[in-house]
């Protein structure tokens, strides 16, 4: 292992285990010391792709490893994450933080009674075009976000707004900064024994207004948002890497004087990023971009929303 170099592993190699393993594996700041897969045959295969270690028991990392990447299937994400925050160990896992709220807030209380680091994996926190506009969204009225996908059988072991609703909930919540006090949804199943498309309307304290809709059997892909605010009206599209703001003219003008102006986004890696961020706050021991309590706030208000589905 290089000087300085955090020892890390990847738990669960899944399809997006993976991708993490290779992030880590690429990276000068860390050394892979294993992957984990209860699958030893896929272990064995992501393990020799990354040239590192592949083992079937993730409790056999305790003692050799700085920090984690969890990435198995949800219902095991609070068993796996505690085991580790027990053994002192920083722990990213994959959203939602758990399937369950009462577990979501157990694992915030561990972390932080351990001085462990739990970051959750809301990756679009780190979508460039939402890190390029994060000083221009303020105060928004009203949101419109849409994120529909082609199905696929992964992620089916929780509903859509676990599945895929919650990144926007997350983002929502992150700019909105205020509490929820209601929440309206409708959900459909049509491909699973659970819903797999909803829409929510959620009321925020402060008047905020969003409605959000989310698809995982849709024919095309779709992830666009909208913020409406007092200043601004302004649209991202994450898939096409584009943004438009609308500015409001100034006092006394028309509506001919509205200025348009296109937002370049340079490309970038969300999932490198995100592991970057990590990989540091567990070398200066600093506090997360999206912490253990931005997932559980996340979870709380997709609970609300799925509870009514």
């Amino acid at each position: 292992m290089l000087e300085g170099s955090i020892a890390a592993a990847v738990v669960g190699v899944g399809y997006l285990g993976k991708f993490h393993a290779e992030k880590y594996a690429a990276s000068a700041k860390v050394k892979l010391v294993a992957v984990v897969d209860a699958d030893e045959k896929r272990a064995n295969e992501i393990g020799a792709s990354v040239g590192t270690e592949a083992l079937t028991d993730y409790r056999s990392l305790f003692g050799r490893v700085q920090c984690v990447s969890i990435a198995v299937p949800t219902r095991f994400h609070y068993r796996v994450a505690r085991d580790f925050i027990e053994a002192g160990i920083d722990v990213l896992v994959e959203k939602p933080l758990t399937a369950d709220i009462a577990e979501a807030r157990e694992l915030v209380e561990a972390a932080k009674a351990k001085g462990v680091i739990l970051q959750v994996g809301h990756l679009e926190r780190f979508n460039p075009a939402i890190r390029r506009l994060e000083g221009i969204i303020r105060e928004p009225k009203f949101v419109e976000c849409h994120r529909l996908a082609p199905f696929v059988e992964r992620g089916t072991d929780v509903d859509v707004v676990l599945d895929l609703m919650i990144h926007d909930i997350d983002i929502i919540a992150s700019l909105v900064r205020s509490p929820v006090e209601r929440v309206e949804a409708v959900g459909v199943a049509v491909l699973t024994d659970k819903p797999d498309i909803a829409n929510a309307r959620i009321k925020f304290a402060n008047g905020c207004i969003a409605n959000v809709t989310s698809s995982r059997v849709s024919l095309k892909r779709e992830r666009k948002i909208r913020f409406f605010q007092p200043d601004a009206y302004i649209s991202i599209d994450y898939d096409q890497r584009r943004a438009q703001i609308y500015h409001k003219p100034a006092p006394g003008a028309g509506w001919l004087d509205i200025r348009a102006e296109n937002i370049e986004i340079k490309d970038g890696d969300a999932l490198a990023d995100e592991i970057e961020s990590f990989v540091e706050c567990v070398r200066a021991r600093t506090a997360p971009v999206v912490g253990g309590g931005d997932g559980l706030k996340a979870l709380e208000i997709a609970s609300m929303i799925s509870s009514q589905l």
